[in-house]
């Protein structure tokens, strides 16, 4: 048995015991001679007959889909079906009696049966209106937890895809360099194959995660930008300006990586000369700042914000961090600088 089951089967027990121990109290305070056999007999049975009726009545709730009804329509149902349900009460107890002891007759009288089911039908209306807001309450609380789990599968789901997406825009980038350098200069393309591979194993390693430690990122980028360093040699300079206290800290696969392939992608291949690439982490005021600052220019925001990079990577910073998190693009003198901004506890 079910644990509302139980519950209901406790509260119908628990109810009609009350009010027929109420009933029982108050004709014993009038006058204690009355309780009998037969008076027990009818309190007994107004138990039995309630919970058998109250019973019957909920079952035809489920028959009739009466549960799954909006306020207006329901609420003219119950009150009829209360109605019929105190009828049926007080007229099962009533004939009882009467089998019980045919004297009760003589005192019978229509307005005895009229308040006798009048004082049902309050209990009745009582009953359902427990009933039908523990039946919303419940039906309310599972719909929620259907809705959690709909958007966290969602979310699941969008994640996922979203990573999907972004490995084979890593790929292709690396691809690109050494297609570069194939006809050139064939060993450093070889190389350049071994670097890919290994840096193919880390991704897909930290592609089935949600979350990675920042120094994990660090190590894939290092490797990348190892592999980019033999393309563009002298035009390439990398610096790294690293808080080694916050190499625990946890952020989406492939965030940073994409920072730096868009600085060299939209900046440092641009430019003639080459250029420089910084990167920084720190944690300061209460916020972990991830940023990647290349030479060059932003052209055209609009399309630059429109890449497949940053848009999974804003998409992503959005489902796991909610507002705790951030993407920035700014220009700054000859330099694009961009961010990753996450707001911590302390």
């Amino acid at each position: 048995m079910s644990t509302s089951k139980r519950l209901y089967w406790i509260a119908q027990f628990i109810g009609w015991t009350s009010y027929a121990s109420l009933i029982f109290l108050a004709s014993y305070a009038d006058d204690p001679k009355q309780i009998d056999a037969i008076f027990i007999t009818n309190i007994v049975s107004l138990i039995i007959f309630g919970i058998v009726w109250t019973h019957t009545m909920r079952f035809a709730f489920f028959k009739l889909d009466w549960l799954d009804l909006r306020l207006p329509p329901l609420i003219p149902r119950v009150l009829i079906s209360s109605l019929i349900c105190s009828i049926l009460i007080a007229g099962s107890t009533t004939f009882l009696s009467l089998m019980i002891d045919v004297k009760e007759n003589e005192n019978l009288t229509t307005l005895n049966v009229i308040i006798n089911v009048f004082a049902v039908l309050v209990l009745i209306l009582f009953w359902n209106s427990i009933y039908f807001t523990f039946h919303f309450f419940q039906k309310s609380r599972k719909q929620e937890l259907n809705n959690l789990s709909l958007e966290s599968s969602r979310n699941e789901i969008e994640l996922k895809n979203l990573r999907s997406q972004l490995n084979p825009h890593f790929l292709f980038n690396s691809l690109n360099s050494i297609r570069a350098l194939i006809d050139i200069e064939p060993s450093k393309a070889k190389v350049s194959v071994t670097t890919l591979s290994n840096l193919l194993r880390k991704s897909l390693i930290l592609g089935r995660e949600n979350l990675v430690r920042l120094d994990e990122e660090l190590e894939m980028v290092s490797n990348y930008l190892e592999l980019e360093k033999i393309r563009f040699e002298e035009r390439l300079d990398v610096k790294m300006t690293l808080d080694a206290e916050i190499n625990d800290f946890m952020l989406p696969p492939f965030s940073l990586q994409m920072l730096v392939e868009n600085a060299i992608k939209h900046g440092i291949s641009n430019l003639v000369d080459g250029g420089e690439i910084i990167i920084e982490t720190k944690k300061i005021a209460g916020k972990i700042t991830i940023s990647v600052t290349n030479s060059g220019e932003i052209v055209d925001e609009s399309n630059v914000e429109k890449g497949i990079g940053i848009e999974n990577t804003k998409r992503r910073l959005a489902l796991q961090f909610k507002d705790s998190a951030e993407f920035e693009l700014t220009q700054s003198g000859n330099n694009v600088i961009a961010q990753l901004i996450f707001k911590t506890q302390n």
